[in-house]
């Protein structure tokens, strides 16, 4: 299964290598023509065969959340930060995969048998974590994972209950996922360029080249989002349900949709029974956050499959909401055959 390939490569932010090399092969026999940018984004680009209809770009990052090492303790125990948001409640214990040679190793703190009182009261800092590779000293720590070499989480990609996948990566695998679905299926007629972004979890740095780059006249960011939808939470706060359909963001901390693609899209999904919802709460940001402020102005929407458990190794997601972000994207490519909706 595409998703369970793409889920399981090692693309932490700024080493998406493996991702890249997955995604240039898998498109080139979907469009006329795959280049890469100095930064490692991926761009397929399909000519259309009617000049007058807007050139479309999509996107997806590729990278994922991970972990990057700073040095090593004098008994062999890898220091770490990480890369990318990831809130380190969720990191003990948990297995990861260190660099290329996907070195095994597990997240380690001090015990808890050993922590005082106090040290229970709060949130362990990175400064109190680590890797252990099974290293007996620092040389021979850093000549097995050197600074700078990237670790992910060891996360089997699963499939369980009803229709529901737990893996890591989510964000923003399914987004690529659809994207080489919409270069496969759609039937666009005009220019389309899918960009598959790298850095987006350090800050939507390879989105904004990207969208200097293609210089497109509308964007649909593809995206894996916050779900908040389990235990005591009020209903609005619930950011997005699991199960419910793609998630529509009308506005969150880096951008606001265009007023016409949301119309446009939510629309197109209530013609074709796709289910959708909102994005209710104003959370987060993606890489439309830099992709709308490119050159005069990129009018853009996002689209997302909601994620329980986000920025963590259990990642869980609904198949039916990945489904149906794919749907309304086909749809919504397919519609614009006929209607602009940038001039509403």
């Amino acid at each position: 299964m595409l998703l369970k390939q793409m889920t399981d490569l090692f693309g932490v932010t700024g080493h998406e290598d493996a991702v890249r090399a997955f995604v240039r092969e898998a498109a080139a026999p979907l469009c006329d023509k795959v280049t890469c940018d100095t930064m490692g984004s991926v761009y397929a680009f399909r000519k259309g065969s009617n000049p007058n209809l807007p050139h479309v770009m999509l996107d997806a990052h590729m990278d994922e959340v991970g972990f990057i090492v700073t040095g090593a303790t004098d008994k062999g125990l890898l220091r770490i930060d990480c890369a990318g948001g990831i809130d380190p409640r969720v990191i003990v214990s948990k297995r990861v995969l260190v660099g290329d040679d996907r070195v095994p190793g597990v997240i380690g703190a001090k015990a808890i048998h050993l922590q005082s009182a106090a040290d229970m009261q709060k949130v362990l800092g990175y400064d109190k974590l680590y890797i252990d590779v099974g290293a007996k000293k620092k040389d021979e720590a850093l000549k097995l994972c050197p600074v700078g070499t990237y670790a992910m989480f060891d996360s089997e990609y699963v499939e369980f209950g009803d229709a529901l996948v737990k893996a890591k990566a989510l964000d923003d695998r399914v987004g690529c996922v659809a994207m080489l679905r919409a270069l496969k299926e759609s039937d666009y007629q005009g220019d389309l360029t899918c960009a598959f972004t790298v850095q987006e979890e350090a800050g939507l740095r390879g989105a904004k080249v990207a969208a200097y780059r293609v210089k497109p006249d509308l964007a649909i960011a593809l995206e894996g989002t916050t779900s908040n939808d389990l235990g005591d939470v009020p209903d609005h706060m619930k950011v997005t349900r699991v199960g419910k359909g793609v998630a529509v963001s009308f506005m969150d901390r880096t951008s606001i949709a265009h007023k016409g693609l949301l119309r446009f899209v939510t629309e197109t999904a209530d013609a074709k029974g796709i289910a959708w919802q909102y994005k209710q709460f104003l959370s987060g940001g993606n890489d439309a956050g830099a992709i709308h402020q490119s050159r005069a102005g990129v009018p853009c929407v996002t689209l997302s499959v909601p994620c329980r458990y986000i920025h963590s190794p259990s990642s869980v997601a609904s198949l039916r909401d990945i489904e149906a972000q794919q749907a309304l994207l086909l749809a919504c490519l397919s519609r614009l055959n006929a209607e602009n909706p940038v001039a509403r």
